[in-house]
C-alpha cells in the first residue's frame, strides 16, 4: 500500500494541479528558507547552506511544472518530470541574483542561467554535498562537512532561498492562460514566444491577476516599453 502511495508520478496534469504542485512547492521553500534563516542566525552556516539550496530546487520546480503544463504527449511529461526530479535542473536559477547584481535587467541578459555549458548548477549541488556529508576524496583524504562554509557564502545562499520562495499563490485560471499564450508557440521561434509571454503577462494585468512591476515586461523582454521592429518582430 505504501509502496503504491509513494510510487513516482509520470504523467500530464490539468491546470488545476498544476496550480496546486505550484503553491506547494513554493510553501515548502519558503519552509526550507525559514529554516535556513534560523541555522544562520544560530552560526550553523553549513546546515544553513544546505537547507537554502533544498529551498532553491524547491522554488525551481514551479518553472518545471510550467514546462509541463504545455506537454502534449507522455513522453513530454516524462521528460518534465525527469527534470523536476533533478537536483541540477531545479537550482538552475541560483545565479539570477548575481546576474541582476551585474546590471542584467533584459531577458536575454539572463541566457546564462540556462547555458546548457555552464557549469553553475553542478556547483550549487556539489556546495549542497560537502555542506551535508563527509567522504573521502583524492589520496584518501577525508572531508568533514563542519568548517566548510562561510558566513558570507551561507548569507548570500539564504538571502537567494528567501528571495525565489516569496511570492503569492497562482490560480488553475492562471495556468489555463499560460497554456493558451504559451501552447501555440511553444515550437516556435524566440520571438514569438517572446510575444506570446508578453501577451500572457498582460492579460494578467489586465485581469488583476498580477501587478507590473519596476522593470515592466516590454522592457524586460526587448528593453523598450514595445516591442521592436527588429528582433522581436522579425521572427513573428
Amino acid at each position: 500500500m505504501k509502496e503504491r502511495v509513494l510510487s513516482p508520478y509520470w504523467g500530464k496534469l490539468p491546470p488545476d494541479k498544476i496550480a496546486e504542485g505550484m503553491n506547494i512547492a513554493r510553501r515548502n521553500a519558503s519552509r526550507l528558507a525559514s529554516d535556513a534563516r534560523t541555522m544562520f542566525e544560530a552560526r550553523h552556516y553549513e546546515t544553513a547552506a544546505a537547507l537554502a539550496i533544498l529551498a532553491i530546487e524547491e522554488s525551481g520546480k514551479v518553472s518545471i511544472l510550467r514546462e509541463l503544463a504545455l506537454a502534449t504527449d507522455d513522453r513530454e511529461a516524462k521528460d518534465s518530470w525527469k527534470r523536476l526530479r533533478s537536483h541540477t535542473a531545479k537550482n538552475a536559477m541560483w545565479i539570477f541574483p548575481e546576474l541582476v547584481g551585474r546590471g542584467a535587467r533584459r531577458l536575454d541578459e539572463f541566457a546564462g542561467v540556462f547555458d546548457p555549458s555552464s557549469d553553475h548548477t553542478e556547483v550549487l549541488d556539489k556546495l549542497k554535498q560537502v555542506a551535508i556529508y563527509s567522504d573521502c576524496y583524492g589520496k584518501a583524504r577525508w572531508h568533514e562537512p563542519a568548517g566548510t562554509m562561510t558566513e558570507g557564502l551561507a548569507g548570500h545562499l539564504v538571502k537567494t532561498a528567501e528571495l525565489f520562495a516569496s511570492g503569492r499563490d497562482i490560480t488553475p485560471h492562471e495556468i489555463e492562460l499560460w497554456i493558451e499564450h504559451m501552447g501555440p508557440v511553444r515550437r516556435r521561434s524566440p520571438g514569438w514566444q517572446r510575444k506570446a509571454l508578453a501577451n500572457w503577462r498582460a492579460q494578467l494585468q489586465a485581469e488583476g491577476l498580477e501587478k507590473e512591476g519596476e522593470i515592466t515586461m516590454a522592457n524586460f523582454i526587448w528593453g523598450s516599453e514595445e516591442s521592436s521592429d527588429g528582433e522581436s518582430r522579425s521572427d513573428v
